[in-house]
């Protein structure tokens, strides 16, 4: 081929070129070497831009004669590897780059990338080009990850991840047992398999794969036994003000009935006993929580939360703790005040001297109690919420700041319920550092006899999937690879404004997934 001329016509290059005579082409029907030629027609391709402006290739080809009569086809177009296809007005370059910018942006934004780049495209010629993308072929893996995700609403979908090289291989709607084990007999090889504590993932394998080892993930299991410790770091509330040094060591350590007096004095203590009785008493009837919702006018969770409850004083919400920049400062206000300096100003702009931004109006109200003789509002240290003593429990010593290890044995003291459930979880997390499930039966035996029954129903699931568990504690394999792909499957959907189907969702994250382990393996060339 040669190039019989170039010329720019406005904002497009244009380059005329036709093949040679004489030269034989290979028919696309047979394979068969033929030079005789029928006649040629002009060819209008499309290619990447040339400096910044769009390239347009009129190619002159040959029609030619296939000489084999055997051939189902009398003619054949010729083509030029690595410049045309067949039915295809883009070079193989520019092709493959709209089905790159439509796999990492989609449609609406490709088409603004590629207007961009120079290349004018609808939304829809490059969501029509995505779809024609094959997508690799499916190789079955030896270690399968299987985790789900929130498509849209209430709906859920299954993602399936080959957990050796880290790449999705499908996802579909919907996480039942029928279509894992569907897809399972239809891929056979699969010898272990990660997953959450689902029971309906664990029925899927187990039918579609029963040979395969199931391992439940380490993470979810430690998130499991975390909220239980919540749930009762919840129900003794509180106990969890002992975990506050007290002034004086001689004063007597909080007890429960003082903490639920004080509480229910206040307006959101009314509030949580009202809300927490009127709910009960409906629920008692048996009453579904939906119905209790819409005659309340409340949220359905908000009455299961409340229906779950044994004491009014899980329901209640705390208020966050508002620290003040004034605090340090205290100890000098008091000190100037016994010294006989009693102008709020005077004190507002001394302690403007040593550094305080703070308003005027703060330390007018914190030396307002002097002027009545009452003492200054020391601040006073709030007690732990249930979700910072589950925190303080569940960390591990070594990595515990000295305030948690002074405060920690405290509410351990005086709570035997949480120091059980403290030394339960210190006793899973060592089978978990040291890889070793062999404990595993006689924990579950402790776990089931404490006598609390968030950690008893948990001992209950834990020893129905007991193999599983073991797996998952002694064994490396986890569901790392399946959170961080589902991270990803979020992120496209999001992408997408939620209007995507599963199909193209599906097509979009098995491909960017491979097109980014593609570039990834090239090797970069350094400037000279």
């Amino acid at each position: 081929m040669w190039v019989v001329s170039a010329e720019v016509f406005g904002a497009v290059v244009a380059v005329r070129a036709r093949t040679r005579s004489g030269v034989p082409a290979r028919c696309t029907g047979c394979g068969r070497l033929s030079a005789w030629c029928h006649s040629r027609y002009a060819r209008h391709l499309a290619d990447v831009t040339l400096g910044g402006r769009p390239l347009r290739i009129e190619l002159s080809v040959r029609r030619l004669y296939c000489e084999n009569a055997t051939c189902p086809k009398r003619t054949f177009a010729e083509q030029v590897p690595g410049l045309t296809v067949r039915y295809q007005r883009r070079t193989p370059q520019l092709q493959r780059l709209v089905e790159d910018v439509g796999v990492v942006l989609a449609g609406r934004g490709g088409s603004r990338m590629l207007r961009i780049l120079g290349v004018t495209l609808s939304r829809y010629t490059v969501l029509s080009q995505l779809k024609r993308v094959p997508l690799p072929p499916l190789e079955v893996p030896r270690v399968l990850g299987v985790d789900d995700f929130a498509l849209y609403g209430d709906t859920y979908g299954t993602l399936l991840v080959d957990a050796t090289t880290r790449l999705p291989l499908t996802l579909w709607e919907g996480r039942d047992a029928e279509q894992l084990s569907r897809w399972l007999r239809k891929h056979p090889g699969v010898e272990v398999a990660c997953r959450d504590g689902s029971l309906t993932y664990r029925q899927g394998i187990t039918t579609g794969a029963p040979d395969a080892v199931q391992v439940s993930d380490r993470f979810h299991l430690w998130q499991g036994l975390s909220r239980r410790v919540q749930d009762i770091a919840s129900t003794h509330r509180g106990c969890l003000p002992a975990a506050v040094p007290r002034g004086n060591e001689g004063d007597p350590a909080p007890v429960q009935g003082t903490v639920e007096n004080t509480a229910a004095d206040t307006r959101a203590g009314r509030h949580a006993r009202r809300l927490f009785e009127a709910v009960h008493a409906l629920t008692r009837t048996g009453r579904s929580h939906s119905s209790v919702a819409r005659e309340l006018g409340l949220n359905r969770r908000t009455v299961s939360k409340c229906a779950r409850a044994r004491t009014w004083q899980e329901v209640m919400r705390r208020p966050p703790r508002k620290p003040s920049t004034l605090d340090p400062c205290l100890g000098y206000l008091q000190q100037r005040w016994d010294e006989g300096q009693h102008s709020a100003k005077i004190l507002h702009e001394e302690l403007q001297a040593k550094g305080y931004l703070g308003h005027y109006q703060r330390v007018k109200m914190a030396v307002a109690p002097l002027r009545r003789g009452l003492p200054l509002d020391e601040p006073h240290e709030r007690p732990p919420s249930p979700r910072e003593a589950t925190r303080w429990i569940t960390t591990h010593p070594h990595r515990r700041s000295p305030r948690i290890n002074d405060r920690l044995p405290r509410l351990l003291e005086h709570c035997p319920e949480l120091r059980t459930a403290h030394d339960l979880v210190r006793r899973f997390a060592a089978m978990l550092d040291n890889r070793d499930a062999t404990s595993l039966p006689e924990w579950l035996d402790d776990l089931a006899n404490t006598g609390l029954a968030p950690l008893a129903g948990l001992a209950g699931a834990l020893r129905e999937d007991r193999h599983a568990v073991s797996q998952g504690i002694a064994t490396a394999y986890n569901s790392g690879v399946n959170e961080a792909r589902i991270t990803d499957v979020k992120l496209q959907k999001r992408l997408m404004a939620g209007r995507a189907g599963v199909s193209l969702l599906r097509h979009r994250v098995v491909l960017i997934a491979h097109l980014r382990r593609r570039y990834a393996d090239r090797p970069t060339v350094s400037p000279r």
